[in-house]
């Protein structure tokens, strides 16, 4: 099936202390470009990550993001006991010695004692980053697998459209197929007019001479050729369409070359109504080249 390279997924996580939000997202690109935006406290991750969307996609102007955020202990206070039992130590050691010269202390209260430099100390909580770098790219391929769908999604909008003008397409080269016999009849009628007039004021002219130059003239007018390329075109286009992607690229190129036969077509049509339908086909190529922009 198609795909497009427009498309966007979100998602959310959480592993004990972690919780974390991600978001990707792509637009049209002539190839795959990945822009990442990851923890970089993390080793490995972007690596990780970039690994498994690289085997994925082919095509677009892809950017992930990922939130990450910890609720821990860092906030939170807890009594070192080592820091606390030398304080102990120390407070005791200094009343026994005031005692001692016979000076009299006011007895230290548990506040006093919080208060002394280290017995209160920030918690914290250890960090294993290889196993959480495990946990968010596992956690990324839903992510990514969502974010694909959704370029299926898009993409099959995207075939649905492009089919109908490729039919479009196809319905106007047979009506210029079936219009070539009226041209081919007023072409002759047109070049014996003309070769009348020419002999006319010929003189001495060589009238056979004229007479090939005016066949060469008809030859240069036949667009049969034409016509057979955009029905072999046509016949691509539903082929690339079926195959799926990546196809873009050369659809793309079919497109060019769609176009090419439909100038070719008016600029040797000489008849008004073959014109209208060669600017009726540059319209729809047109329309679908700026569809299959869109195409993975």
């Amino acid at each position: 099936m198609l795909k497009s390279m427009t498309a966007f997924a979100s998602a959310q996580g959480a592993d004990g202390a972690f919780s974390w939000d991600w978001e990707v997202r792509s637009v049209n690109g002539k190839g795959l470009d990945l822009r990442l935006r990851v923890p970089d406290w993390i080793p490995g991750l972007e690596q990780g990550l970039k690994e498994a969307f690289s085997a994925a996609l082919d095509r677009g102007n892809v950017t992930l993001s990922l939130k990450l955020s910890r609720e821990d202990g860092a906030g939170r206070l807890s009594v070192n006991p080592q820091v606390l039992e030398d304080t102990l130590a120390a407070l005791e050691v200094v009343e026994t010695t005031a005692m001692a010269k016979g000076l009299s202390l006011a007895p230290a209260t548990a506040a006093d004692v919080l208060s002394a430099r280290g017995v209160m100390e920030a918690g914290s909580v250890e960090q294993d980053t290889d196993a959480l770098r495990a946990t968010l790219i596992k956690d990324a391929a839903p992510l990514l697998d969502a974010f694909i769908a959704m370029r299926a999604q898009e993409g099959a909008q995207l075939a649905t459209v492009m089919s109908a003008q490729i039919d479009e397409i196809d319905r106007l080269t047979e009506a210029a197929q079936t219009l070539l016999t009226t041209r081919q009849a007023d072409l002759e009628a047109g070049f014996r007019d003309a070769l009348a007039r020419v002999m006319e004021g010929a003189g001495t002219s060589d009238g056979a001479r004229v007479a090939q130059e005016l066949a060469l003239l008809a030859v240069k007018a036949d667009v049969t050729e034409e016509i057979d390329r955009l029905r072999a075109h046509v016949s691509a286009a539903r082929d690339l369409i079926a195959a799926g992607s990546p196809v873009g690229r050369k659809l793309d190129f079919l497109a060019q070359e769609f176009n090419r036969e439909a100038n070719t077509l008016c600029s040797k049509s000489q008849h008004t109504e073959l014109t209208q339908i060669g600017l009726a086909l540059k319209t729809v190529i047109d329309q679908m080249r700026e569809q299959v922009q869109n195409v993975e």
